[in-house]
C-alpha cells in the first residue's frame, strides 16, 4: 500500500536572498553547503537526491551533519557557518499538499534558518507499507485502516489556514 510522495524540509539562512520568497531553486540549493545525512541513515534516498544535486553542480556533495539525531544543532551549526550552509532534512512532508492545507509550524530551535520549499519537488520519496499475507485477517485490516488514515488529510477545522 502507498503512503504517498514525501519531500524533505530545505532549511537555509534567513539572509539569503530566497529565504523571503520562501522557494528555493535546485541551482540555487546546490550552490550551497548542504547538511544532509548521514548515508547510512537512508542510503537509497542519499543517493538518489546526491545524483538530482549533482546533476545541476557535478561537484556537488552533501556535508554530514555535526550531530545525527539533532537538527536544532544542526540548524545551529548552518546558521553559524561561513560559507551559506543548508540543512535538508530526510523525507518530513507530503509533497503536493492540496491547497488550505497548512504544514505544521517551524520547531524550536529554527533561529536564523528559515524553512523553504524546493521549486519544483525534486527530492520525493514514496513511502509504502507492505505485510505478510499469512497474517490473520482482523490483523491485516487493522494494518489496512491505519495506513488509510496516515494518508488522509486533516479534518477541515485542523488544516485549513483561517
Amino acid at each position: 500500500m502507498s503512503l504517498g510522495q514525501f519531500e524533505p524540509d530545505a532549511w537555509i539562512p534567513r539572509s539569503h536572498p530566497t529565504a523571503c520568497r520562501g522557494v528555493i531553486g535546485l541551482d540555487e540549493l546546490a550552490g550551497m553547503d548542504v547538511i544532509h545525512g548521514p548515508r547510512s541513515a537512508s542510503t537509497a534516498t542519499y543517493d538518489r537526491w546526491l545524483t538530482i544535486l549533482q546533476a545541476t553542480d557535478p561537484r556537488f556533495e552533501f556535508t554530514d551533519p555535526p550531530l545525527r539525531h539533532s537538527l536544532p544543532m544542526a540548524l545551529a551549526f548552518a546558521a553559524t557557518a561561513g560559507p551559506p550552509t543548508a540543512v535538508l532534512t530526510g523525507p518530513a512532508a507530503f509533497a503536493d499538499v492540496p491547497p488550505g492545507v497548512i504544514r505544521l509550524p517551524q520547531p524550536a530551535g529554527a533561529g536564523d534558518m528559515a524553512r523553504v520549499s524546493i521549486d519544483g519537488q525534486p527530492l520525493t520519496a514514496t513511502a509504502a507499507l507492505a505485510w505478510n499475507g499469512d497474517l490473520p485477517r482482523p490483523l491485516q485490516q487493522i494494518l489496512f485502516d491505519t495506513a488509510d488514515g496516515l494518508t488522509r488529510p486533516a479534518p477541515a477545522s485542523l488544516s485549513r489556514a483561517g
